[in-house]
């Protein structure tokens, strides 16, 4: 009769847990002899050091007694005057040789305060820590992600109005590039949970969710769509966009009106051909940009 294999993985899960037990048990008795010894040595080092300061204050320095010699000496020879300085020189000697004493009596002081302080923390008298921030309110999360979305919004506006930056990264404004579809998708969600006062809590939490989404989308759009730039277009394509971006410089950048106006137009017939060629589609928000800066160079 085969075993049940239920009952012996309960059997062995169970087994586990016993010697997980039994060696935390180990562990706990281990370091709890190790504090102990630990504290046993701070409280010697502590009365050693309570010993040594007691003894050294206690201790007459030779350099003392030869002060003290002299002091009687010269009161005795030398008048007030004499005395007051010799008192100043004495008091200045004495506080010399008490500093060694004072240090180490310091310093067994300062274990003592130690060693009780860990003998409180290890008694379980230690101070609690500190509580944990309170969540966000689930309004002001809703908020900073209609805020984070209406940034992206935009940013993705502002690159489908410039013809500049559409030749620069056709692969930003092409569907078929996957990073870019991924991204129309999830800014296509985003948008539909969009609303303008705070909704239910659920469609809410999903509106943040594809809001991050879509953020995320976006960097890696935008990041793939830098690695490509023309790299997928042939020479020939690739040296007319580069001519269609030249012109769009000189039309924006000359002060002559008959020479932006021939940049122009030069430039909407090289996009004419890309575009019926299907090499690059400008989105209507750049081709109107273009139209209008076009129209903006016509003579009145």
């Amino acid at each position: 009769m085969r075993p049940d294999p239920a009952a012996v993985h309960t059997a062995a899960f169970a087994e586990g847990r016993r010697l997980r037990e039994r060696a935390e048990r180990r562990r706990a008795r281990h370091m709890a002899r190790v504090e102990a010894h630990m504290a046993r040595i701070q409280r010697h080092r502590a009365r050693h050091l309570r010993r040594m300061a007691v003894r050294r204050a206690r201790r007459l320095h030779p350099a003392a007694i030869a002060l003290v010699v002299l002091l009687v000496g010269m009161t005795i020879a030398g008048g007030v005057a004499v005395t007051a300085l010799t008192l100043v020189v004495f008091m200045f000697m004495l506080s010399a040789l008490a500093g060694p004493a004072l240090l180490v009596g310091g310093t067994a002081v300062l274990l003592t305060r130690r060693h009780r302080r860990r003998r409180a923390m290890a008694a379980g008298t230690a101070p609690l820590p500190r509580r944990p921030a309170a969540p966000p309110r689930p309004e002001a999360v809703w908020e900073k992600a209609r805020d984070r979305f209406a940034a992206l919004k935009a940013e993705y506006a502002a690159f489908e109005c410039d013809p500049m930056e559409v030749l620069r990264r056709p692969a930003l404004a092409d569907v078929s590039v996957p990073s870019t579809a991924r991204f129309v998708d999830a800014f296509a969600e985003a948008q539909a949970l969009e609303t303008d006062a705070y909704p239910p809590a659920e469609h809410a939490t999903s509106f943040v969710s594809a809001v991050d989404r879509a953020e995320r989308a976006w960097r890696a759009a935008v990041d793939a769509a830098e690695r490509i730039r023309l790299s997928g277009l042939d020479p020939a394509e690739r040296a007319t966009v580069e001519r269609v971006i030249k012109l769009l410089t000189t039309a924006r950048d000359s002060d002559s009106e008959p020479e932006r106006a021939a940049a122009y137009a030069r430039a909407r017939a090289e996009l004419g051909k890309l575009d019926r060629a299907g090499v690059i589609h400008l989105p209507r928000g750049a081709a109107a940009a273009l139209d209008k800066a076009a129209r903006g160079a016509l003579p009145a």
